[in-house]
């Protein structure tokens, strides 16, 4: 099999799925919240929900070996594809890979109703909502046990999340355990780099508007 058509049948395979994994991903990060936030309820319910978080990586692992077979790189995948090595080993960054949801939907529309920019930012927000989710559920359940913690509730979580993700950074509450901190230098990055999409976005859209807007003016009226 040469290099094309094993690009071809990873493409197919690839939009084939995107779109269940992206659901299978929202479950997982559902069934993590139950872990985190559901500690003193029923264990059957935590057991549950652990079962469905190991179930849902279980899938994430066959798609990412089966991607690894059609891909034809063998051991030069994991490092081609970067991304997806590091959301295989922590799922709860998978709504970085909604630029592929995005791919998806793309092949299924032969006329999107939104144009590229609007795309862009509300691929972005939405990345930005439930990285910040998943980001608040790691750093509570790092936290809230801490010696010297400020963040001692889901609600303080989300807000540090929230600051933390607009690069904002009030400060008033941090995390003081590595793990918090290692969250949140992964949160600041990703803060910046989606902040950077629907910025960038909305300025070429701004510009693409008064591009035209000037063309449409007859000559000599400016």
């Amino acid at each position: 099999m040469d290099a094309k058509e094993a690009g071809e049948r990873l493409s197919r395979w690839e939009a084939r799925t995107e779109m269940p994994l992206f659901a299978l991903s929202l479950l997982f990060l559902a069934c993590y919240a139950v872990r985190v936030l559901a500690r003193d309820t029923d264990p059957l319910l935590r057991n549950a929900a652990l079962a469905g978080l190991l179930a849902a990586w279980l899938v994430f692992a066959a798609d990412y070996a089966v991607r690894l077979v059609l891909s034809g790189q063998g051991l030069r995948f994991p490092r081609s594809h970067g991304l997806d090595t590091l959301v295989l080993a922590l799922p709860l960054l998978r709504p970085l890979r909604m630029v592929r949801v995005y791919t998806a939907v793309q092949r299924r529309r032969a006329q999107p109703r939104l144009s590229l920019h609007a795309r862009v930012m509300a691929y972005a927000s939405l990345s930005a909502v439930l990285l910040g989710f998943a980001g608040s559920l790691a750093v509570y359940s790092s936290e809230r046990s801490a010696p010297g913690a400020s963040i001692r509730t889901f609600g303080d979580s989300v807000w540090w999340a929230a600051a933390t993700l607009s690069t904002v950074g009030y400060g008033d509450v941090s995390p003081v355990t590595g793990l918090g901190r290692l969250i949140a230098v992964g949160l600041m990055g990703c803060g910046i780099a989606l902040l950077g999409a629907v910025t960038g976005s909305f300025s070429s859209w701004l510009l693409q508007t008064f591009a035209r807007e000037d063309e449409k003016r007859p000559p000599g009226s400016g």
